[in-house]
């Protein structure tokens, strides 16, 4: 792993398995590119809770790209809280041990991706360079990989037990329009 560019924290590489899963049945031949991409500066991020906004121009094309992440459940997030000191500057890779070592799994799960790409593929070029650009913001700053999993956003008095489906889309039945162009 030393010689790999990105996902230098403990952190950081619980995100790296989200473009290289351990368990492949053939070699990935977007990664390279994918990597080659975020190390260049070629995605532009925006973060929101726990939802990543991507935009990525190469050549005459561009897409954007979104990646959410499904929030940490509530008994894993008390369970973190009495591990990791509210006033904590920086995680550790001894704190992620620490964690790790209580039981406690704070790996990714994508709850939806999305691509405005031509590839029609949940695992596209640019949900891979995205996954790639999240990683180097994480080793640059690992609360992200907390901050992206909702881990700071719960509060006591929500539920983060009982998930929450939000409708994709809208039906213009549902709109009404006195109230939508008033």
């Amino acid at each position: 792993m030393a010689d790999n560019e990105f996902g230098y924290t403990a952190w950081a590489r619980d995100f790296v398995r989200l473009a290289e899963p351990l368990r492949v049945t053939k070699p990935e031949p977007l990664l390279p590119r994918a990597r080659s991409i975020a190390r260049n500066h070629g995605v532009r991020t925006e973060l929101e809770g726990t939802v990543v906004r991507a935009h990525i121009h190469r050549g005459t094309e561009a897409s954007v790209t979104h990646l959410e992440f499904t929030p940490l459940p509530r008994p894993t997030v008390e369970a973190l809280s009495a591990i990791v000191p509210a006033d904590t500057l920086t995680l550790s890779d001894e704190l992620h041990a620490a964690v790790g070592a209580a039981g406690i799994s704070v790996a990714p799960i994508l709850a939806g991706t999305d691509c405005s790409c031509r590839a029609r593929n949940a695992r596209c070029l640019h949900m891979l360079a995205t996954c790639y650009a999240v990683v180097a913001l994480i080793d640059e700053n690992p609360w992200l990989a907390l901050d992206l999993q909702g881990y700071r956003a719960a509060t006591p008095e929500t539920d983060s037990d009982v998930p929450v489906t939000v409708s994709r889309w809208t039906p213009i039945d549902a709109l009404d329009p006195v109230t939508y162009f008033g």
